[in-house]
């Protein structure tokens, strides 16, 4: 079987960003045509899987996702008969809904088969055709998916408010939300930035209302400074209330607009952040054995 060239990653830059957004491993990316329940046809999408869920890009240079799935919870990925000629469907099946995916060849369809199946199953799946290259590919990415799901579970079990962890506080919507919004209080919000000033400086929380939102910063310039914006939801749009308003289509852009206005300084607030701190801690200490061992 000769395999297609897989078609190039985005920028290096857009990686980088994308990378501080959503703050898990990146495993395999392509484009992707997807049509979920609310869609009445398929969807063109450049799409990254991301430790157990997907992430879906208008293109290749999108910085915020417009939608995600996260499939840890698969029921079983079903093939589609297709009439169309040089191209794989297959349907993905979770507890709430079922999602239809189509690629542009049959080649990247084996492999999103492939990398699906290994992080949902955690096991690399013996009936997809591959080559032996990408099949090794497969199994590094089991690895990695393995050590992340036990980081995680030690993450948990030493949270410092067991029975209610700011992640169990995220409202996933119809329409999705970004990862550093979760139902907390501004004093909340405030406690959590000071407490874990490593895991980001910018949370997105619901105003005083149930119509719109706030935004709570912090910001160590001479001394640690928290602040608060108003987000305000204006028909399809939200304004930002700033000395002058800035009015932007989604709250994907309200955030991107604050992570570019600093040049980056300000950093969503994401917990599972320290799952990338703790893989990069412990991989600077499997060097340090092994350098000493060469000795």
């Amino acid at each position: 079987m000769l395999a297609k060239k897989p078609p190039k990653p985005a920028p290096r830059r857009i990686f980088q960003e994308r990378s501080k957004i959503t703050a898990l491993p990146l495993y395999f990316e392509g484009f992707l045509l997807v049509k979920r329940s609310e869609y009445q046809e398929y969807k063109h999408y450049w799409t990254e899987l991301r430790g157990t869920t997907l992430f879906f890009y208008t293109d290749k240079k999108s910085t915020i996702y417009t939608d995600k799935l996260d499939i840890i919870d698969l029921t079983c990925l079903t093939d589609q008969n297709s009439t169309e000629k040089n191209c794989a469907k297959f349907t993905l099946i979770l507890p709430k809904e079922e999602v239809q995916l189509k690629t542009e060849n049959t080649e990247s369809g084996e492999e999103w088969r492939g990398f699906i199946l290994t992080v949902t199953e955690l096991s690399v799946p013996l009936h997809v055709s591959l080559l032996p290259g990408q099949v090794i590919r497969l199994h590094e990415v089991l690895e990695r998916e393995k050590k992340r799901r036990i980081e995680m579970e030690q993450i948990s079990s030493f949270s410092p408010e067991k029975g209610k962890e700011p992640t169990e506080d995220y409202v996933d919507v119809l329409t999705p939300m970004p990862e550093c919004f979760y139902t907390v209080s501004r004093k909340e919000a405030t406690e959590m930035l000071e407490k874990n000033p490593s895991l980001g400086n910018m949370i997105l929380r619901p105003g005083s209302d149930s119509r719109n939102y706030s935004i709570t910063i912090r910001q160590d310039i001479d001394l640690p400074r928290i602040k608060h914006y108003k987000v305000m939801s204006v028909g399809k749009n939200y304004t930002i209330e700033l000395e002058k308003p800035v009015t932007l289509p989604n709250l994907f852009s309200v955030i991107e607009y604050f992570v570019k206005e600093t040049r980056g300084n300000l950093r969503p607030f994401i917990y599972s952040t320290i799952i990338s701190r703790a893989r990069t801690h412990h991989r600077r200490e499997e060097r340090e054995v092994e350098e000493e061992s060469t000795y």
